[in-house]
C-alpha cells in the first residue's frame, strides 16, 4: 500500500506568503482566519487522512460497493471512517456558520481537498457532491428549503448527489427524457432514469438529497425547457425528520476499472416527488453553479493523486538499485536509481508540475472567494471572469497531468508498479476517471475556445494576459531570468488566443482540431505565472529558510527550463490547422 505524507508545509508557505491578492485581503469575512488557525486544521487534516482514510484505498479497491436487495453496502470500514469524518466536522469546513458550517475560505477547503484526494478517492467522493450540493441549494432554493436541508447536509447526516446523465444523453442534456409532472401542492413527480450517478446510494448517511434535472411536462423542449428538483431518498417531515421513502431506486451500480469503493449508480425515479429549485426552465444555469465547483474540485483529484504517486515514486527510487550510471560511484554492484538522468528528469517534472499546480489553485481559490464576496460588484465580476476561465483549465490540465504522473510512477517501478501488491497501478486506475467526469477533457476543451474565449468580445482573456503581465514585470535581477523566459511564453499564448478568436469566426474545424493545444498552453503557461509568484517569495526571504527556497527556486527552473517548452509544441501544432485531420480517408 502506498505511504503518505500530507505537503502541510507547502501548503502553509501558499497560505501565509502568496495570500497577497489586494483584494482578497478585503474580503472581512476571513479577517479572523489566522495561519495559527489554519495551521492547526491543516495538521488535523493530515492526521485523519493519513491514519484512518489511507488504509481505506486498497479496502475499497479489494472489497468494491455492493448492491444488495435493492441497497448499496459500502467497503468495510467505511461506515466508521464516515462517522470519525463527520464527528470532527470535515463536511462543514467551508459552510456557512448559519447553518452550522465552519466558514472557513476555499483556500483551505481546497487543501483538505487536495488531501483527501491523495487519501482515498473512492472515499472522498461520498461526501464531495454534498459540498456541490449544499452550494446550489444554497446559492437558489428558497429559504424554506435551505432551512430544513442545508443543516442536516452540513452536518454530513445526509448527503448530496447530482442527477444528470441519462441513457440517451450525457454532454448534450437537452435531448434528456426525465420528466416533472406538477403536482396540486406545488410539487412535482418525477419519472425516468439517471445513470453514472457518483454516490446516488450507500449506507453512510441517514438521507440522500439528489439534485436533479428533468423537464416540466410543459416545458419545451431542448436545453431551454430544463429545470431541477431536489429530490430526496426520503421523504422530509415538517419537524425535519426522515420519513417514508421516496420514489427513488437503485437499478444497477457500475463495475469499474477504478475508484471501486465509490456506487456509481443507476437511479430509477418513479413517480418520485422532487421540489422545484430556482426559476422553472432555468435549471442548467442552476446545476452548472454545482457543476463548475465539481469541475475545480475535480482537478485537485488529479492534483492529489499525483502527489501520492510523487512521494511514493520518490522513495521507491532512493531504495532500489538497478544498473550503473554513467558517473557511478559503485566499484561492483549497482546504483540506486535515483542517481540515474531519467529517473531524475521524471521526479523533477513530477515535483515542478504538482508544487506549479498548487500555487495555481490556491490563486484561483482566492479569486473565487473575491468573485463571491468582495463589496464591490465590479471587482466580483472580474474575479469571476478569471474563475470561469480557468476552470475548464484546472479540470483538464491538472487531471492529464495526473495520468502522465501516474504512468510515469509506474515506470519508475518498473514491474514492481504493475504489480497489485505496491498500491501504485491502483492510483493510475483510479485517477483514470478524472479525465472522464463532469464533462469530459474534449468538452472542457471545447468550451473554452468557443465560449469563454469570445465570451464579453474577447475581453475576459485579454483582461487575465493584462493582469499576468503586469504581475510579472519585475525588476529584481534574480527573477528576470524566469521572467524573460516567461515572456517569450506569454507572447505565444496570446497569439494563440487572438488565432483561436479569429479562426472561430471562420473555420470551426481548425478551432476544434486545436482546442486542446490552447487548453494546454494556457495552463502551462497559468501554472509559470504562478511559479514566478513562488519565485518572488523565495528569493526575498531566502534567509528565512535557505532549504525550503533553494528547493522552490531549482524546481522553478526545471519547469521553466523542461515543462513550459510544451506550451510552445502545442501552439505550433494547433495553427498547421485541420485540413490534414478532416480531410483524412478512414479505412
Amino acid at each position: 500500500m502506498p505511504s503518505y505524507t500530507a505537503p502541510v508545509e507547502d501548503m502553509l508557505f501558499l497560505f501565509e506568503k502568496l495570500r497577497d491578492n489586494k483584494k482578497y485581503n478585503e474580503l472581512e469575512k476571513y479577517k479572523e482566519v489566522s495561519s495559527d488557525l489554519v495551521k492547526d486544521i491543516l495538521e488535523e487534516a493530515a492526521k485523519i487522512n493519513q491514519n484512518l482514510i489511507l488504509p481505506l484505498a486498497k479496502i475499497g479497491d479489494e472489497n468494491p460497493a455492493v448492491l444488495e436487495n435493492g441497497v448499496v453496502r459500502t467497503p468495510p470500514g467505511y461506515k466508521e471512517a464516515y462517522q470519525k469524518y463527520i464527528e470532527d466536522g470535515w463536511t462543514s469546513l467551508s459552510c456557512d456558520p448559519k447553518y452550522g458550517g465552519q466558514g472557513m475560505p476555499k483556500t483551505v477547503s481546497a487543501f483538505f481537498d487536495e488531501m483527501l484526494s491523495s487519501a482515498s478517492l473512492s472515499f472522498k467522493l461520498y461526501s464531495e457532491l454534498s459540498i456541490g450540493a449544499y452550494n446550489c441549494i444554497n446559492h437558489h432554493a428558497s429559504e424554506e428549503i435551505k432551512n430544513r436541508y442545508l443543516p442536516k447536509i452540513v452536518e454530513g447526516k445526509w448527503s448530496g448527489t447530482m442527477c444528470l446523465t441519462e441513457p440517451v444523453c450525457g454532454t448534450d442534456l437537452g435531448l434528456l427524457k426525465t420528466k416533472a409532472e406538477k403536482q396540486s401542492d406545488g410539487t412535482y413527480k418525477l419519472s425516468g432514469q439517471k445513470i453514472f450517478i457518483t454516490s446516488g446510494d450507500q449506507d453512510l448517511t441517514e438521507n440522500i438529497i439528489h439534485l436533479v434535472i428533468a423537464r416540466a411536462t410543459d416545458s419545451p423542449a431542448g436545453t431551454k425547457g430544463i429545470s431541477l428538483f431536489l429530490v430526496p431518498k426520503f421523504a422530509v417531515n415538517e419537524d425535519g425528520s426522515v420519513g417514508p421513502r421516496n420514489g427513488v431506486s437503485t437499478g444497477s451500480i457500475e463495475s469499474k476499472m477504478g475508484i471501486k469503493g465509490s456506487a456509481t449508480c443507476v437511479l430509477n425515479f418513479d413517480g418520485a416527488t422532487g421540489y422545484m429549485i430556482g426559476k422553472k426552465d432555468k435549471g442548467l444555469s442552476a446545476m452548472f453553479t454545482m457543476m463548475n465547483l465539481e469541475r475545480i474540485v475535480v482537478g485537485i483529484q488529479g492534483l492529489g493523486i499525483s502527489e501520492i504517486a510523487y512521494q511514493n515514486s520518490l522513495a521507491y527510487a532512493k531504495e532500489r538499485k538497478q544498473g550503473k550510471t554513467n558517473n557511478t560511484k559503485s566499484s561492483n554492484g549497482a546504483d540506486f536509481i535515483i542517481e540515474h538522468a531519467d529517473i531524475r528528469r521524471s521526479l523533477l517534472n513530477m515535483k515542478s508540475i504538482i508544487e506549479g499546480e498548487r500555487a495555481l489553485c490556491f490563486w484561483l481559490s482566492q479569486q473565487t472567494e473575491v468573485s463571491l464576496y468582495h463589496p464591490d460588484e465590479k471587482v466580483r465580476q472580474e474575479a469571476s471572469d478569471y474563475v470561469s476561465l480557468m476552470t475548464p483549465v484546472v479540470k483538464s490540465l491538472f487531471t492529464d497531468l495526473g495520468m502522465e504522473i501516474t504512468n510515469d510512477a509506474m515506470q519508475i517501478y518498473g514491474g514492481y508498479g504493475y504489480t497489485k501488491d505496491q498500491g501504485i497501478e491502483q492510483l493510475y486506475r483510479d485517477n483514470r476517471i478524472t479525465p472522464i467526469y463532469e464533462g469530459t477533457n474534449s468538452v472542457q476543451a471545447a468550451d473554452l475556445v468557443f465560449r469563454k474565449l469570445s465570451n464579453k468580445n474577447g475581453n475576459i482573456i485579454k483582461n487575465f494576459l493584462d493582469l499576468v503581465k503586469s504581475e510579472t514585470n519585475s525588476n529584481d535581477d534574480r527573477i528576470i531570468p524566469f521572467t524573460e523566459k516567461f515572456s517569450h511564453y506569454l507572447n505565444i499564448l496570446t497569439k494563440f488566443s487572438e488565432w483561436t478568436i479569429e479562426k472561430a469566426k471562420t473555420d470551426k474545424d481548425d478551432v476544434s482540431a486545436g482546442a486542446n493545444d490552447y487548453l494546454k498552453t494556457l495552463g502551462y503557461v497559468s501554472v509559470a505565472y504562478a511559479w514566478i509568484k513562488v519565485l518572488e517569495v523565495s528569493f526575498k526571504d531566502f534567509d528565512e529558510n535557505k532549504k525550503f527556497y533553494e528547493d522552490k527556486i531549482n524546481t522553478a527552473k526545471f519547469y521553466f527550463e523542461k515543462v513550459l517548452p510544451r506550451a510552445e509544441q502545442h501552439y505550433k501544432s494547433a495553427i498547421s490547422g485541420s485540413s490534414n485531420i478532416m480531410n483524412f480517408k478512414f479505412g
